[in-house]
């Protein structure tokens, strides 16, 4: 029968263990996606994840896959997870964490997702529309009407050069509108808008032709009066 003091020392050993052992043993790693944004089917795409410490194995997951999609044991502490020719399969958000090689149990907490959205060419584009045929005078209202063949989609616009202004909506029918208030020169450019079914949220129609805002007092030559839709690609 194990003594009192035996039983002690294993409990304290113990306890010492789960403070090094198990998810949140190390810092959560980074991740990012190149190239970023909406991705070409049959493009390649890489998932990169590194961390501060040496002798790591990192680990890829997948929201909803259950267990790992792919390991490496790299020298350094970065490692790079390579997709060719990206299907449909492929889109989804990503983490990655990474443990330690001689003892598996201690590894980190898990990244940040980063989202994968691959670009179907067999979705019907969308066809875009302004709510005015003239150029915009600053301080008016613009509508940017995005119309498709889909139900239960949802939409979104996008401005070239801006990643940040990116607007999404859920209309109940094929089609959705998109106000900008209060017009400014900043507004002025080329927008187009894109679909992703609400059942495969990282498929993605390509996006519509683009369609030009001008604002009224824009210098001439840098704009040209407001167009509609043209087959130039953003």
């Amino acid at each position: 029968m194990a003594s009192a003091l035996t039983v002690l020392l294993l409990g304290c050993w113990l306890a010492g263990r789960s403070g090094v052992s198990g998810e949140g043993s190390y810092p959560k790693p980074s991740i990012s996606v190149s190239p970023g944004g909406v991705i070409p089917m049959g493009a390649n795409v890489t998932i990169w994840c590194w961390h501060q410490h040496l002798g790591m194995r990192i680990q890829l997951y997948k929201a909803g896959a259950g267990n790992y999609l792919n390991y490496t044991d790299p020298a350094g502490s970065e490692a790079e997870f390579p997709i060719t020719s990206a299907r449909r399969e492929h889109g989804g958000s990503y983490t990655c964490r990474y443990s330690n090689r001689t003892d598996p149990a201690a590894y980190s907490e898990p990244s940040d997702p980063v989202q994968i959205i691959v670009a179907d060419p067999s979705l019907p584009r969308l066809s875009i529309s302004l709510s005015f045929t003239s150029v915009t005078a600053p301080g008016a209202d613009a509508t940017i009407r995005c119309q498709g063949q889909r139900l239960d989609v949802r939409f979104f616009l996008h401005k070239a050069g801006d990643l940040n202004l990116q607007r999404q909506m859920d209309p109940a029918g094929d089609g959705a509108e998109f106000l900008i208030p209060t017009v400014g020169r900043q507004h002025g450019g080329s927008y187009s808008c894109s679909y992703r079914p609400r059942s495969e949220p990282f498929v993605s129609s390509q996006p519509s032709d683009p369609l030009q805002l001008v604002v009224a007092g824009e210098s001439p030559g840098l704009a040209s009066p407001l167009l509609a839709p043209h087959p130039a690609g953003l």
